[in-house]
C-alpha cells in the first residue's frame, strides 16, 4: 500500500536566517554630535571599514568629511579635524577595499580626490590629497572602486559620463582617464559590479537599466520598463540576477528582479509601500540576504534570495523610531563572529546628529565559531593589478576565512608597495609620510639580535608620528576630552600590535608544519 502526502498541510521553507534580528548599539557605543550633511542627494554619505568610519559633514565654504576611529564612540568633539580639500560640497565617499588607509571622495567642484589617512587617524585637518582626478566637466555624484583590481576607480558625474581611473601612476594630478563610457543620456543614479568585476550595471534618470562590459564600455543589455522606474541597482553576486529599487507607475515604492541574460521583462515586481524616500538595497552574497532601507524610514526589511521561483523570500523587519538619512556597511572582515553577527549598518540620524551602529545577528546558543553562516568571503587582498585588469584579465576575489586565528594578515606590505612606489617623487619632500611607512615596515620586520632590536625600538620611538607631528613633542592633555582622545589612540595601538603578534604566531605555526612535512617527505624518499 502506498502512502500519499497530504497536500493540505502548509509547506514551510526552512532557513537558518529566519530569526535574524537587529540589535542597535547603546547610546555610549554610538557617535554623537556629528554634523551630518544636509545634502539631498540620494547617496549613503557614509563609508566604513574595520578601522575607520567616514561621514560627510555640513560645512560652509567648501566640502569636508570626518574620519573617526571605529572604536572612538561617544561624544564627538565639534572641533575634530576633518578632511577638507574640495571647493564644493562632497557628494560621495568610498574606502579602498584593499587599503584601509585610503579613501576617495567626489564633489560638486567636478573633481575626485583620493586621500591617505595616517595610521593613527586624522589628528589635524587634511587638505592635500594623494591623488586629484580632473576630467569631469560637471559635479561628480558617484564613485565606485573595482571589486578585484587594485587602484581602479570609477566615477560618474552630471556630464552623463562614466570615467575609469588608474591610480598606479606617479603624477599627483591625473587629467586623463584610461577610459570614458558614454552610453547614458542622463544622470547615472547608481553603479554595481558583479563578483569578479567583469560586468557593470547602472541605473539612469532616463528610467533605463544598462548592463555593460566595464573595460570597453560596450553595452550588453538595456532594460526599459514602463511599470518600473529604477533608481538603484545591484548585481546579486553569482546568481545571474539583478535587483532594482524604485517606484511603480503609481509612485509606490517597488523592487524588481531581472534575469541577467534577458532584461526585456522583469522576473518579479513587488510593491512595498507608498512612501516617497529612496530605497537603498544592500546584498550579502555569503548569506544571500537582501536588506532594504528607505531614506527617511526607521525600518529595514530583509529577505532571502534564491535562484528559483519565487526568488525573494521575506524574512522579517527591523523597526526603529529613528529615521535614517544614509547607511554605511561594515565589510565582512570587520564583523564580530563571536556574537554571530552577519551584517552591520551605521545609520545616519540627522535629527539627533547621531550615527547608530546596528548589528544583524543570527541567534545561536553555542558560543563557538559557526562555520555554516560564515563561508569564505572576499578579503582585503586584490586579485589583479590595475595593468592586468586593463589588459583583459578577470579574476574572482581573493577569499579569506573569518574564523579567529585564520584571517588574512592586513596588507601593510602591499600598502607600502602600492603607495610607496607611486609616491617616491612626492614623498622625497614629505618626511612624515616616509616616517609612517618606515614605522609600519619596522613593525613587520623580523627579529634580529638583541642589540639590533633595541636600536629598532629607539628608532620606533623617534618615528612614531601621526599626521606629520612627533607624538613625543605633543603637549600633555589639558582637558578631559584630550585625555580621552589619547586614551582611545593608545587602546587602538595596543589592539593593532596584539593582532600583529597573533598573526606572527599563526605564521610561525604554519612554517613549523611546512618544515615538518618537508622532513617527513625527505625521510620517506630516503627509504
Amino acid at each position: 500500500m502506498t502512502v500519499s502526502k497530504m497536500t493540505w498541510r502548509p509547506q514551510y521553507r526552512s532557513s537558518k536566517f529566519r530569526h535574524v534580528f537587529g540589535k542597535a548599539a547603546t547610546k555610549e557605543s554610538c557617535y554623537d554630535g556629528v554634523p551630518i550633511t544636509c545634502n539631498v542627494q540620494d547617496n549613503n554619505f557614509c563609508a566604513v571599514n574595520p578601522l575607520f568610519l567616514a561621514v560627510i559633514t555640513e560645512c560652509a565654504g567648501g566640502g569636508t568629511f570626518l574620519v573617526l576611529s571605529v572604536h572612538h564612540t561617544g561624544k564627538v568633539d565639534p572641533h575634530h579635524p576633518r578632511v577638507s580639500g574640495h571647493r564644493g560640497n562632497v557628494l560621495d565617499i568610498k574606502w579602498n577595499p584593499f587599503n584601509d588607509y585610503c579613501i576617495a571622495s567626489c564633489s560638486e567642484d567636478a573633481t575626485v580626490k583620493v586621500w591617505e589617512i595616517p595610521p593613527h587617524g586624522v589628528l589635524k585637518t587634511l587638505s592635500v590629497p594623494w591623488k586629484e582626478l580632473q576630467g569631469h566637466s560637471r559635479r561628480v555624484n558617484l564613485i565606485e572602486w573595482h571589486p578585484t583590481a587594485n587602484n581602479i576607480l570609477f566615477s560618474t558625474a552630471y556630464d552623463y559620463q562614466i570615467m575609469i581611473w588608474n591610480l598606479d601612476c606617479a603624477e599627483p594630478v591625473i587629467k586623463n582617464p584610461v577610459r570614458t563610457i558614454s552610453n547614458h543620456t542622463d544622470v547615472v543614479l547608481s553603479m554595481s559590479f558583479n563578483t569578479d568585476g567583469s560586468l557593470l550595471a547602472t541605473t539612469c534618470k532616463d528610467r533605463k537599466v544598462r548592463l555593460m562590459e566595464p573595460r570597453s564600455g560596450s553595452l550588453l543589455q538595456e532594460a526599459s520598463c514602463k511599470t518600473h522606474k529604477a533608481s538603484k541597482v545591484l548585481i546579486l553576486g553569482n546568481l545571474k540576477l539583478l535587483l532594482t529599487s524604485g517606484t511603480s507607475c503609481y509612485n509606490d515604492r517597488q523592487i524588481a528582479l531581472w534575469d541577467q541574460d534577458d532584461l526585456s521583462v522583469p522576473l518579479l515586481e513587488e510593491n512595498l509601500d507608498g512612501s516617497s524616500g529612496a530605497l537603498f538595497p544592500f546584498y550579502d552574497p555569503d548569506t544571500h540576504m537582501l536588506y532594504l532601507a528607505g531614506k527617511g524610514d526607521g525600518n529595514i526589511r530583509y529577505y532571502e534570495i534564491s535562484s528559483e521561483k519565487p526568488y525573494i523570500h521575506y524574512l522579517t523587519e527591523y523597526r526603529s523610531n529613528l529615521p535614517q538619512k544614509g547607511m554605511g556597511v561594515m565589510p565582512k572582515r570587520g564583523l564580530d563572529v563571536s556574537s554571530c553577527e552577519v551584517f552591520r549598518f551605521y545609520k545616519l540620524v540627522t535629527v539627533k546628529s547621531l550615527i547608530e551602529s546596528l548589528s544583524m545577528i543570527v541567534p545561536r546558543r553555542s558560543e563557538s565559531y559557526q562555520e555554516d553562516i560564515y563561508p569564505m568571503t572576499a578579503g582585503n587582498m586584490p586579485a589583479l593589478t590595475a595593468e592586468e585588469w586593463l589588459s583583459g584579465i578577470n579574476k574572482g576575489p581573493v577569499l579569506m576565512s573569518l574564523k579567529p586565528g585564520s584571517q588574512v594578515a592586513e596588507s601593510y606590505t602591499e600598502m607600502s608597495k602600492g603607495l610607496g612606489n607611486l609616491l617616491d617623487a612626492r614623498r622625497s619632500a614629505n618626511t612624515p609620510s616616509k616616517l609612517q611607512l618606515a614605522y609600519i615596515k619596522d613593525q613587520l620586520g623580523t627579529k634580529d639580535s638583541k642589540e639590533g632590536s633595541s636600536h629598532r625600538a629607539d628608532d620606533r620611538i623617534q618615528t612614531h608620528v601621526s599626521n606629520g607631528e612627533d607624538l613625543a613633542l605633543f603637549s600633555p592633555p589639558r582637558t578631559e576630552n584630550e585625555l580621552r582622545i589619547k586614551f582611545h589612540k593608545q587602546q587602538e595601538e595596543i589592539r593593532r600590535l596584539r593582532e600583529l603578534l597573533n598573526q606572527r604566531d599563526v605564521r610561525i605555526k604554519q612554517l613549523e608544519l611546512e618544515i615538518k612535512n618537508i622532513k617527513n617527505s625527505q625521510s620517506q624518499s630516503s627509504f
